[in-house]
């Protein structure tokens, strides 16, 4: 399970949290695993987890016996029998007891046993759960990272650009200075070096917002030593765009934690039903006990020797009628051995549960969780429209970006074509300053809308693969 995976993410988060402490940049891969490290939502879906595990162990527990020991001591301070003397007095008599007790379902509607079930479904349930916090969460991340990545190459284009323009100029003084331009020539190409200037500062402050959110995605708080890693990065093939949407809504069907989850939970709400129709069937359980009992008192016991003593006469003889009696002595309370013996006892047997009336508690219940069924059930095939079309838009999305970009880079080719010949005419001065910078800001602006359509069209694409089950990559 992806829980599993995390475990080991986490390790090597940690090396890459201590490689960003040494100033080192973060490919999409590090920032990822950071982010699976320190993302609150998942440190408390793995206690969710825990918690389930815990259920799991007590379900299983629900099949032992039910054993418990108990003991006590008691002194009894009063009014009692002074056994030696045979009167009352006040005294001081000490007993200890102990006992153990055992109880066991024999038969309970096979109560525990779908418990255990439920408890197992719950724990893949929040396992799921996990998963799909991570897919997000790599993917909001994976989108925090192209961001940076377009605001960076945006910055590059619009500094090339600038220093473009700056050659430029020099080249207009120069022809100036030759006879073949005027000098007005060269005050539009300042006025546009003064915009560029302005669009590299607003660039510099994008870039440096986006690398913001990025940090704050990954708790980190040192802004000014962040930064990613300068990676290669072509725009992907659309091979995805191939598929049928209908093909790719039957793979995120099967692959998509968020409905593996539903479904999980649509398994539980018919154990819990299963569950309830236990309380309407008898249960039979077995309980044995065993008890004894200790007592510290002193008691009297035969000396062995008889003396007799007269209790009357008969009355047609005269003769005297005795009787024996043996002489006692005290001594003090038998051993606890021999005590433990004397006073134990056992008691055992079975119980018969049989339920007739509850206050309609039990069938309710039935059927309360028939009718969380019934929502569980309608949720889901909600969650099977909403992802439906979600996947059609992300289709449609990816393949008109996919199109929009083809289209910006044949714009481009164009406006490069059309800008290397307004400069060529320019350079013979047949092209004023105002004419070319037009020309020149058409392909400036072809190559920023190129740029911006291939990071839209890679987002769109990933967001297309990512319900496919392809791996998030770049």
């Amino acid at each position: 399970m992806r829980y599993t995976i995390l475990k080991y993410t986490s390790v090597a988060a940690i090396f890459c949290a201590s490689f960003y402490a040494q100033g080192q940049t973060l490919t999409l891969q590090d920032c990822v695993e950071l982010a699976l490290e320190k993302n609150i939502t998942i440190k408390q879906s793995e206690l969710d987890i825990a918690n389930a595990e815990l259920d799991k162990s007590s379900a299983f527990g629900n099949f032992l016996p039910n054993i418990n020991a108990q003991t006590s001591h008691s002194w009894n301070i009063g009014l009692n029998q002074n056994i030696t003397t045979g009167l009352l007095e006040n005294l001081t008599t000490q007993f200890t007891s102990m006992g153990v007790n055992m109880g066991v379902d024999l038969y309970n509607g096979l109560q525990n046993v779908k418990r255990l079930h439920r408890a197992n479904l719950s724990l893949l349930a929040q396992q799921y759960n996990l998963a799909n916090i991570i897919d997000n969460t790599s993917l909001l991340v994976a989108n925090s990272y192209l961001q940076v990545m377009f605001n960076r190459e945006f910055l590059e284009v619009q500094k090339s650009q600038l220093e473009v323009s700056l050659k430029q100029l020099d080249r207009t003084k120069a022809l100036i200075k030759a006879g073949v331009l005027t000098v007005g020539d060269v005050f539009e190409l300042e006025a546009t070096i003064a915009s560029q200037e302005q669009a590299v500062v607003q660039a510099e402050n994008n870039l440096r917002l986006t690398k913001i959110n990025l940090a704050q995605l990954l708790l980190i708080t040192d802004y000014e030593n962040f930064d990613i890693a300068v990676e290669k990065f072509d725009a992907p093939l659309p091979e995805i765009l191939d598929k049928d949407p209908k093909a790719i809504f039957e793979e995120a069907l099967t692959n998509r934690n968020d409905i593996k989850l539903s479904v999980t939970n649509l398994e539980i709400s018919k154990t819990d039903i299963e569950i309830a129709k236990t309380s309407l069937q008898p249960s039979l359980s077995a309980f044995y006990s065993y008890s004894t009992r200790i007592s510290y008192s002193d008691r009297l016991t035969g000396t062995g020797v008889f003396n007799q003593f007269p209790i009357g006469t008969v009355a047609s003889t005269g003769q005297e009628v005795v009787r024996q009696l043996e002489e006692t002595r005290v001594i003090g309370p038998n051993s606890f051995a021999d005590q433990f013996k004397m006073n134990d006892g056992h008691n055992f047997g079975i119980a018969l549960n049989i339920p007739i009336l509850n206050g309609f508690a039990a069938r309710n219940s039935v059927k309360r969780s028939k009718v969380n069924l019934m929502r569980s059930e309608n949720q889901f095939e909600q969650q099977k429209l909403n992802l439906e079309s979600t996947v059609n838009q992300a289709y449609n999305d990816a393949k008109g970006a996919y199109k929009f970009y083809n289209a910006a880079q044949k714009t481009v080719i164009a406006r490069n074509d059309a800008f290397n010949d307004a400069t060529k005419r320019y350079d013979a001065g047949v092209m004023n300053s105002f004419e070319y910078t037009q020309i020149k800001q058409r392909y400036e602006a072809s190559v920023s809308d190129e740029l911006r359509a291939k990071f839209d069209y890679v987002f769109k694409l990933k967001v297309l693969e990512f319900y496919f089950g392809l791996k998030l990559e770049i």
